[in-house]
């Protein structure tokens, strides 16, 4: 959530650049327009209300960079994050995806975020909840009658080291193995519990005329509650009887209601929807005709419309506000142009960033630089079989050529071109490993070998243009 130590637009800037190479002015507008959402909450009140995020429509071919722009931005906010489709949702009235799911997506992760959090609080206490269900299971607590008798000893004197009573035994007895739970002594031993049971799902057949999905789902959940909650015994060992129980023990110490309050507070102030695919609805060659494809895909549109302007939509935590929710929208707009939205709809995207192609020299950036480069991931594979990879950098210049080259002369999908050539060029090296390779080689990738692995591709490459 947003709070007093948030990142500058620069310093968000600079966090995307650790992990997306170029698009330097769609990372501007996104680090201004997430900063101004903690400058919103810093507001006067009387003022908070009336500034509105300004919207995001990012242009570009595909694998330049937009999904993961959004993606990361919603993780250095912290942010509950969600990415739909546009081309799955369909006009209210129509088969296929109400495009209100998207906010209804959006407060079920904002609360299974909070309700993770707030889990994680709380898990030593619940651990300790934990451990005296186990011990439970292992030594069954007996208490001492009222009025009984005390004194097992022999004689009439008894000593003070002999138990006084059953209960103090057995006190004793579960002290120890108590003990023992703590220093992981009885990790393999069976034992019965009671685990909670998922009760039957409640079906509401023909809902009533404008009951809209939200308040049905929670009517569902509603009677679902009302049902007694069944639980069923399980012969499990000490350590899974453990895992199974802690998110238990841990729901119990939490307050939903509190989760949930807190969630839709998250959902409508630090939300971010992503809509990829949005050229996908516009319509194809300006004003439609009246009839049509063209027709439903305004009626997307206009269904799109009042939730990026701000409407409250009711889902099964609550009634939620998107005036505030940040929406950031992308296309390719091959065939169709953004002009070819309608105008409520572009007037709602203020922001308009065009994302550029990647070239062979972004290419190699991509693969030598970011955090999580491919070259980085594929290192961190092998090294778990005690194998070192390394690449020269003649050798990631050659993979960056044969990439872009495949890109310009069959399909252009961007970055996600680099997924294919990487694969092909180490499949049977990760195949050999740890077979043929064993721990402590050590493999260096040279300009040499992409030309020997990748041939195939190549000469595939430049053949088809006479196939086709």
């Amino acid at each position: 959530m947003l709070n007093d130590t948030f990142l500058t637009p620069a310093q968000i800037v600079a966090e995307l650049d650790k992990y997306i190479i170029g698009q330097h002015e769609a990372k501007r507008h996104v680090a201004i327009a997430l900063r101004n959402r903690w400058r919103r909450l810093h507001a006067p009140l009387d003022m908070q209300a009336e500034i509105v995020p300004n919207n995001i429509l990012m242009i570009g071919a595909t694998g330049v960079g937009k999904t993961e722009i959004a993606r990361r931005l919603a993780h250095l906010a912290d942010a509950p994050f969600v990415k739909v489709e546009a081309s799955k949702f369909t006009e209210v009235g129509y088969v296929g995806r109400d495009v209100e799911s998207m906010v209804r997506d959006l407060a079920e992760q904002s609360v299974s975020r909070v309700k993770a959090r707030r889990q994680e609080a709380v898990k030593a206490q619940a651990a300790d909840a934990v451990e005296e269900l186990i011990l439970d299971a292992l030594i069954p607590a007996i208490s001492q009658p009222a009025g009984a008798k005390t004194g097992v000893g022999f004689g009439s004197g008894g000593g003070d080291d002999m138990p006084q009573s059953d209960a103090e035994l057995n006190e004793r007895t579960r002290e120890r193995f108590r003990q023992k739970i703590k220093n992981g002594e009885l990790e393999d031993r069976k034992i019965e519990i009671q685990v909670a049971q998922a009760g039957p799902s409640v079906g509401i057949m023909g809902a009533p005329p404008g009951m809209d999905e939200g308040t049905l789902s929670g009517l569902q959940d509603m009677l679902g509650n009302m049902m007694p909650k069944k639980t069923r015994k399980r012969k499990v060992t000490v350590a899974e009887a453990r895992k199974l129980l802690l998110d238990e023990e841990a729901a119990k110490l939490i307050d939903m209601d509190d989760v949930k309050d807190e969630a839709i507070r998250q959902c409508e102030n630090a939300g971010i929807i992503f809509i990829d695919e949005i050229d996908k609805v516009a319509s194809s060659g300006g004003k439609s005709g009246g009839g049509g494809p063209d027709v439903s895909r305004q009626g997307v549109q206009r269904d799109l419309l009042p939730i990026v302007e701000g409407s409250a939509v009711s889902t099964k935590y609550g009634i939620v506000n998107t005036d505030h929710i940040l929406f950031i929208a992308a296309g390719a707009f091959h065939v169709s142009k953004p002009s070819d939205l309608i105008p409520e709809l572009q007037g709602r995207f203020p922001i308009r960033v065009e994302l550029q192609s990647l070239t062979k020299h972004d290419f190699f950036r991509i693969l030598k630089d970011p955090k999580n480069a491919l070259t980085k991931q594929y290192e961190a594979l092998l090294k778990a079989e005690e194998v070192a990879l390394t690449f020269d950098d003649a050798a990631l210049e050659r993979l960056a050529e044969i990439a872009s080259e495949v890109n310009a002369e069959v399909e252009n999908i961007g970055a996600r071109r680099l997924h294919t050539v990487m694969s092909r060029l180490l499949n049977d090296i990760l195949y050999d490993v740890p077979d043929k390779i064993g721990p402590n080689a050590h493999i260096q990738i040279t300009a040499a070998l992409v030309d020997e692995r990748l041939s195939d591709m190549v000469k595939n490459r430049d053949l088809s243009q006479y196939i086709l």
